[in-house]
């Protein structure tokens, strides 16, 4: 099957043509495509499996990537300096598809990206929670994935994967795919992740999560007793499972 690449910076995993957004993809994200539309084209994800549609024209043919994203964001930029106009930018996570190196600057399709934003392909980081403390402040989004917005599940997925851990996309599939369930009061340490119905969550720490959340429409860090009784009590229920990757 012909493999396809993701060829805008960022975009919207549809669940019909037009219809609502379920999840993003990321410049270079690899696509099989099984369907066709006015348009549009359905494709199933390389990196998690999930399915939806998304535009033709945000399409093209794959070309292997050579590095991958590793900075919060970056630049593209017209020429290997970094006071020539800036056209794009692209999220942590994305790959691109360098022919060579100047003055600092891979050279891509795209144009001049810093070299220092990035990692080979194949090169993969150690702390999801360092990844996931990389998006502090970024907005919530629903379905985001990217350092210009995202949600919990996307918070999560964005620090297994850097760290190459598979991860699907929603809380839900995460929940009975990741990790290892741990008996109740089992104190938490770094890099457990908590589950409500519907929200995941980084511990950070003994007593702080690191989460992307509707409450505070961010990444933000909580302190875990206090997020525990603001879900509860604003009908979201108790924590459904604590995990140990």
């Amino acid at each position: 099957m012909t493999r396809h690449s993701i060829i805008k910076p960022v975009v919207n995993l549809m669940r019909a043509p037009d219809g609502p957004r379920d999840r993003q993809l990321l410049y270079g994200d690899t696509v099989a495509v099984t369907d066709t539309a006015d348009g549009w084209k359905q494709i199933k994800a390389d990196k998690d499996g999930y399915r939806g549609w998304v535009r033709s024209n945000q399409l093209g043919l794959h070309v292997p990537a050579t590095h991958w994203i590793t900075a919060p964001a970056t630049h593209i930029y017209a020429q290997p300096d970094m006071k020539s106009p800036d056209s794009a930018s692209l999220s942590f996570g994305s790959k691109i598809t360098a022919s060579s190196e100047k003055n600092g600057f891979l050279e891509t399709g795209l144009g001049f990206i810093p070299a220092v934003h990035a990692k080979p392909v194949g090169v993969t980081l150690t702390d999801p929670v360092a990844v996931a403390e990389l998006f502090l402040g970024t907005p919530y989004l629903w379905g985001g994935n990217s350092r210009f917005g995202l949600d919990c599940s996307g918070l999560v997925q964005a620090g297994m994967l850097a760290c190459g851990m598979p991860c699907p996309g929603d809380s839900g599939d995460q929940e009975r795919e990741v990790g290892r369930t741990l008996p109740d009061g089992t104190p938490p340490q770094r890099g457990d992740l908590l589950f409500w119905k519907g929200h995941v969550a980084w511990v950070y720490a003994e007593d702080m999560l690191l989460h992307a959340n509707a409450f505070h429409m961010d990444v933000t860090f909580e302190p875990m007793t206090q997020a525990i009784a603001r879900i509860k009590d604003q009908g979201d229920g108790p924590v459904t499972n604590h995990k140990r990757l």
